[in-house]
């Protein structure tokens, strides 16, 4: 559904994206990981058409996200990670625009959903808090059908019951063949929805492949002194490999 090869985006003398490469598979959950100023946010505008890439290739749907934006805009969903509302509208009015961009809502899976996200939908938007407003946005994306997913930062604000809320949202729509590209700092998120990981540095891809090929990325190393000759570490639970020597 997503396809990058060697992405290129220069402002300036600086190099956001530097040859990057990211696949996201229909039917699958893909995290995409960096630290801040890695250039996730540049590869985001750059699917979602606000930027035009300086070099290599990115596709969705096949279909080149700047020359086709208005068409493929109908086909993806998009929550940031700090949304803006305007602000005299009500929570159901901004949902119904925002998903009359792609077709309008399934009133039903809408209803679930502000249920789901314990949203007050008639009160204005300015009255919102950050959380508030970031429910808007994830009810909107998952009331309607998308091909493709694209969720920057999407929990941010939310407590942790409405971030199992999203992750059940995430899990549905991968089920039914949609794409998910989820750009997150919180690592247990993507432990527990992504099929697969990208992790980039510097507007490059350092890492890529499943969550199982990269575990390791994620192991500590602890070295410790115990008075008993073996402290039986290789039964404990996540243990992935253990050793003795010199009294440790």
């Amino acid at each position: 559904a997503v396809e990058i090869r060697g992405l290129v985006k220069k402002f300036g003398g600086t190099t956001a994206l530097d040859g990057l490469d990211l696949t996201v598979a229909r039917g699958s959950v893909t995290g995409f990981l960096g630290p801040n100023g890695a250039g996730k946010s540049t590869t985001i505008r750059v699917l979602l058409g606000l930027l035009r890439a300086d070099g290599g290739t990115a596709r969705l749907l096949g279909r080149d996200p700047w020359r086709d934006a208005v068409d493929l805009h109908r086909r993806i969903a998009y929550v940031p990670g700090d949304v803006t509302l305007w602000p005299n509208l009500t929570g159901a009015q901004a949902i119904e625009f925002l998903c009359g961009l792609r077709g309008g809502a399934d009133h039903r899976r809408r209803d679930g959903l502000i249920e789901r996200f314990e949203l007050d939908p008639h009160r204005k938007a300015r009255t919102y808090s950050k959380g508030n407003r970031q429910k808007v946005a994830l009810v909107a994306a998952f009331a309607s059908d998308a091909d493709i997913y694209i969720l920057d930062e999407p929990t941010s604000g939310l407590d942790p019951l409405m971030e199992k809320a999203f992750q059940q949202c995430v899990t549905e729509v991968s089920r039914r063949g949609a794409a998910v590209l989820l750009s997150s700092h919180i690592l247990a998120e993507v432990e527990k929805l992504c099929d697969t990981v990208t992790i980039i540095r510097a507007g490059r891809t350092v890492q890529a492949g499943s969550l199982q090929q990269l575990r390791h990325l994620m192991r500590t190393t602890v070295t410790a002194r115990t008075r008993t000759g073996d402290p039986g570490v290789w039964d404990w639970p996540g243990v992935h490999d253990a050793g003795t020597g010199n009294g440790e």
